[in-house]
């Protein structure tokens, strides 16, 4: 879902109008109208304005539900990490960042190519 359109579904299921957000924020409604039609970005500042005024975090603004979270069998290993300790941990996380590193040194490689 782009960014227009969650925009405008966030607004709608907080009750407000396009003129009642730009007012907590604000902006003006021909601006709100804007960012909902997809002609214009709004820029860092109004994003975290936006944020505050529609009790919304960066994440739940700009993906979908389950596109940031690890596929089910992860998810499973993820909640067993959850349980170890802090120096278990941060071996786990020095790992995963060691081979998401070499990953995307693999995929920049051949992309070069």
């Amino acid at each position: 879902m782009p960014f227009s359109t969650r925009l405008s579904t966030l607004r709608k299921q907080r009750g407000l109008t396009q003129e009642a957000l730009a007012d907590l924020i604000g902006i003006t409604k021909t601006q709100i109208y804007r960012y909902e039609n997809g002609t214009s970005q709004p820029t860092l500042d109004v994003i975290k304005k936006l944020e505050v005024t529609l009790c919304v975090t960066s994440d739940q603004r700009v993906f979908e539900e389950h596109e940031r979270q690890p596929d089910d069998s992860l998810l499973l290993l993820m909640e067993g990490v959850s349980r170890l300790d802090s120096e278990e941990k941060f071996v786990i996380r020095e790992r995963v960042e060691g081979i998401l590193l070499k990953h995307e040194a693999r995929r920049l490689v051949h992309k070069a190519s």
